[in-house]
């Protein structure tokens, strides 16, 4: 949702679509520096989310920060940015802050996964008072983007030996354009029996919500609305009943209408609504499946 008009607003924008968990920005996403958050927003924001019951409320990182940079000045500035992410997400006792590990700029994939973890690790050393997590999202594999394999994550993980602050996001159109096909049985069985066997379930905070306007393997990253795109609506309804995910958000990334686009606006997005509808209309519809599906 979005922080038009204040962080607080988006807990307003949440609660009139009912949502159940939310993520949000809490600066501009394309920007390097945001504004200090507003001491009487942050106790708004804070106050709005107890009340509302929404859990959990995670942030995404700016889409500048690459981790896996060898470039003495990108590296430096997204180290930076990362640590102020951080930092806002703690201010706002928010679980966790979702980022994309990063881009091979130049070298091997195990130097950028090596790199990625060692920024990671640095921002952590520089607030070890935090309890925020480091949420990696598995990405789609554009061009040399990294964390589009399941070992990906895993190596950032092991470079980091272990450390119980790094979470995983799964998003289901990268899970599909990166090669992971959720759409059979067989595919949805090996996709996580993988992620088990490579990750492990405890890592997995959260699921991105988003249906492939591209095809299976394509390492392209374009978002759909739930059901229209080449996922379709069956592995959603999988995901929505199968017992080993009970209680994880499904956080929708799915266009907006331009509703959401005026400033300060609070009102239903249609477009939101009709996401939310087709997962809430999946959820009452189907039964419980376990490992095993």
């Amino acid at each position: 949702m979005s922080v038009s008009g204040g962080v607080s607003k988006a807990v307003d924008r949440a609660r009139i679509h009912g949502c159940e968990a939310l993520q949000i920005f809490t600066k501009n996403a394309s920007q390097w520096r945001g504004k200090p958050l507003d001491a009487s927003e942050v106790t708004a924001f804070r106050t709005r989310i107890e009340e509302s019951g929404i859990h959990p409320v995670v942030s995404h990182a700016s889409y500048l920060i690459n981790l896996a940079t060898t470039s003495e000045l990108l590296r430096a500035q997204s180290l930076e940015a990362f640590i102020d992410e951080l930092d806002r997400a703690d201010t706002l006792g928010l679980m966790g802050v979702v980022i994309h590990p990063g881009t091979c700029t130049a070298g091997t994939e195990e130097e950028g996964l090596r790199l990625i973890a060692e920024a990671i690790r640095r921002a952590l050393d520089a607030r070890p008072c935090h309890t925020t997590m480091v949420i990696l999202e598995h990405t789609a594999g554009q061009g040399r983007t990294l964390g589009h394999r399941f070992e990906h994550l895993a190596a950032i993980i092991a470079h980091l030996q272990g450390s119980p602050q790094i979470g995983v996001c799964l998003d289901t159109c990268h899970l599909f354009a990166s090669g992971y096909d959720i759409t059979t049985d067989a595919g949805y069985r090996a996709t996580f029996d993988a992620f088990e066997r490579t990750i492990g379930f405890e890592r997995l905070m959260a699921f991105h919500g988003n249906d492939s306007k591209k095809a299976l393997g394509s390492r392209v990253d374009r978002h759909e609305h739930i059901g229209k795109g080449c996922i379709g609506e069956e592995p959603f309804r999988r995901l929505l009943h199968d017992r080993r995910f009970a209680g994880l958000p499904l956080l929708l990334e799915t266009e907006k209408s331009k509703i959401s686009d005026k400033p300060g606006m609070i009102a239903l997005d249609p477009l939101d609504q009709q996401n939310l509808d087709t997962l809430r209309r999946l959820r009452q519809n189907g039964s419980s499946t376990g490992p095993s599906s």
